[in-house]
């Protein structure tokens, strides 16, 4: 048996950085800001104004909090119960579409101590925080499943992989990055390519995306295509942007 067999949920060893850094910066900066604008505003027209930068402030720091816990436990909750939710065997295929440091790859790869988990991505650290294979590497080895784990480089809307070669595919805040809308479609259906029959599709993405990646999914050949609320644990900063999650079966 490989090493590193007790799959599941387990207490996390890997450093996996944060999210679209520029946007917690965002919240941080326009909490502050805010703030201090309430109380120069104390200093001139006086109370009676300064109760809208303060409750801008408040608004903004509630966002930060929210995203910082997202980006640094929710998304991790989440996708232990999705994961759990799939009652993997142990020795499948798992792809995961954009896998960044890693959090959902390795959190897989722990489920699959016969199998193999792949990550594919850019490797752009716009993305996430200090976003590159040899941090996901690291992160293998702190998790004890680099024997079961290979990185590669590549375009979700092309992968360089053969038709139906996985049990399992994973994408988590990944797909919403290509900005085009033939490029989002393009990589829903390179999943759906790379998916054997049987096998399980999970994307969670954030705002308007899952609504159309279910419409892409309706035209394609799997079944059982669902979408729900992935809950208050990954808001990021408020239910206006909150995650939601797609499923369906090849």
């Amino acid at each position: 048996m490989p090493s590193g067999t007790g799959g599941g949920r387990g207490r996390r060893r890997g450093a996996y950085g944060v999210d679209a850094p520029y946007a917690l910066f965002g919240l941080g900066c326009g909490a502050v800001g805010s703030a201090l604008a309430g109380f120069g505003t104390l200093s001139g027209p006086g109370i009676g104004v300064a109760w809208l930068p303060f409750l801008c402030a408040l608004v903004m720091a509630v966002a930060f909090v929210l995203y910082a816990h997202a980006t640094r436990r929710g998304k991790f909750t989440v996708w232990e119960d999705l994961l759990d939710g799939l009652e993997l065997r142990g020795n499948e295929r798992l792809l995961d579409l954009g896998c960044g440091r890693g959090a959902v790859l390795l959190a897989g790869a722990r489920r699959v101590p016969e199998g193999r988990a792949v990550g594919v991505d850019l490797w752009r650290g716009v993305d996430q925080t200090g976003n590159a294979a040899s941090a996901t590497e690291r992160n293998a080895r702190a998790e004890n499943v680099q024997d079961r784990v290979e990185l590669r480089t590549g375009d979700l809307r092309d992968l360089p992989f053969g038709d139906g070669e996985f049990d399992v595919v994973l994408s988590s805040l990944a797909i919403h990055n290509i900005k085009d809308a033939e490029g989002r479609r393009r990589a829903v259906a390179e999943a759906v390519r790379v998916l054997g029959p049987g096998g399980r599709l999970v994307i969670a993405d954030i705002g308007g995306s899952v609504p159309f990646y279910r419409d892409v999914l309706d035209g394609l050949p799997v079944s059982g295509v669902g979408v729900r609320s992935a809950g208050w644990r990954m808001w990021w900063g408020g239910p206006w942007m909150r995650t939601r999650v797609v499923t369906a079966t090849g």
